[in-house]
C-alpha cells in the first residue's frame, strides 16, 4: 500500500468535488425562502448517499487490507453496513431530525476510520482527508437542518 502523506491529485479532486453538493445545498436551503425545504431535503438525501458510500470503504478494507486478523476483518465487514442503516431512516425524517442522525453517522465513521488506522497501514493522507471531508459535510448538514419553509 502507498504510505505517502501526499494526497494524490485525482483523489483530491474527487474528494473535494464530492463536497460541492453539501456546500451548494446548505446555503441554498437557508437563503432561498421559497425552496428552502426542497434544498434541505436534497442535502439530507445527498448526505445519506455519501454516508452509505463511506461505509462501503470498510467493506473494501476488510477484503483487501493485509494485517487484519479475522476478528478485525469481521468487525470491518459489520461496521460497513451501519452507515447505510443510519442513512436510510434519515431520508424519512425531517431535516431537523435527519441532520443530527447523519452527523452522528459521519462522526462515528471517522472514529471507526481512526480505530482502523491503529491496526492497519493506511495511506498517510487518508485520515487527514477524511477529517476535512467529515467536518465540511457535518457543518453543512447542521446548517441545512434549519431551512426556511416558505
Amino acid at each position: 500500500m502507498n504510505m505517502s502523506k501526499t494526497l494524490p491529485t485525482g483523489v483530491a479532486w474527487l474528494g473535494y468535488g464530492g463536497l460541492l453538493p453539501f456546500v451548494a445545498l446548505a446555503p441554498a436551503s437557508l437563503i432561498d425562502v421559497h425552496h428552502g425545504a426542497l434544498w434541505s431535503d436534497a442535502l439530507v438525501a445527498y448526505g445519506a448517499v455519501i454516508l452509505s458510500f463511506v461505509g462501503a470503504l470498510h467493506w473494501a478494507f476488510a477484503m483487501t487490507l493485509p494485517g487484519l486478523d479475522e476478528r478485525q476483518r469481521t468487525g470491518r465487514f459489520m461496521w460497513s453496513v451501519v452507515p447505510a442503516l443510519l442513512a436510510w431512516p434519515a431520508i424519512l425524517l425531517t431535516p431537523v431530525l435527519a441532520a443530527p442522525l447523519l452527523i452522528a453517522g459521519f462522526l462515528a465513521h471517522f472514529w471507526q476510520d481512526t480505530k482502523l488506522a491503529h491496526h492497519a497501514e493506511l495511506s498517510g493522507w487518508y485520515l487527514p482527508l477524511r477529517l476535512r471531508l467529515t467536518a465540511v459535510a457535518c457543518l453543512c448538514l447542521a446548517l441545512g437542518a434549519f431551512a426556511r419553509y416558505g
